[in-house]
């Protein structure tokens, strides 16, 4: 049976919307909140619908959904009070950030001296019995520290990991 797109839910209105927008194969594809309204499998073909247009087209669009963004975008513009705040890829946004991201777990428990230490080059923001989360300017500093640390007290590491900040991090640091 025909529907009028206003009577279709919000889900199949943005796959129409964006259908319209491709009709004529526009140079440049503007959207506004393409994956509201959409379920999860339809977010993954949206996704790659816009994805490919990216190939050869410059596709523009605005989220508040920053994992969308992150998952979509290859460049990010952030605008905060109607300033452009950041213009870049969003790689070199990630890692350029303030802080990054260190995660180590060891096999043994880990002793509060030990953590004193690895507070001086980073903000200790995570503590459990053998693993830490560590927020820092310089992250290979920290990975050093670590790995020193572990030789020095004959720890095992069980796993090591330097994470760039996600979007959402870098967005609340560039807009607070």
């Amino acid at each position: 049976k025909a529907k009028k797109v206003g009577q279709l839910s919000k889900g199949y209105k943005q796959r129409v919307g964006l259908a319209a927008a491709l009709l004529h194969n526009p140079e440049v594809l503007i959207l506004d909140e393409p994956t509201s309204g959409l379920d999860p499998n339809q977010i993954v073909e949206i996704r790659n619908v816009i994805k490919e247009q990216g190939k050869d087209k410059l596709v523009l669009f605005s989220s508040h959904i920053l994992q969308e963004v992150e998952a979509i975008c290859d460049r990010v513009i952030i605008i905060n009070r109607g300033k452009i705040v950041a213009d870049d890829k969003l790689s070199n946004l990630q890692k350029t950030s303030s802080n990054n991201i260190v995660r180590v777990t060891f096999k043994e428990a880990l002793e509060q001296e030990w953590l004193r230490r690895i507070a001086e080059a980073g903000t200790v923001t995570k503590v459990d019995t053998y693993s830490w989360t560590i927020e820092t300017e310089n992250p290979e500093s920290v990975r050093k520290g670590l790995l020193q640390l572990a030789l020095e007290h004959n720890l095992n590491i069980v796993s090591l990991q330097s994470e760039n900040q996600s979007l959402e991090e870098v967005f609340r640091s560039l807009t607070a």
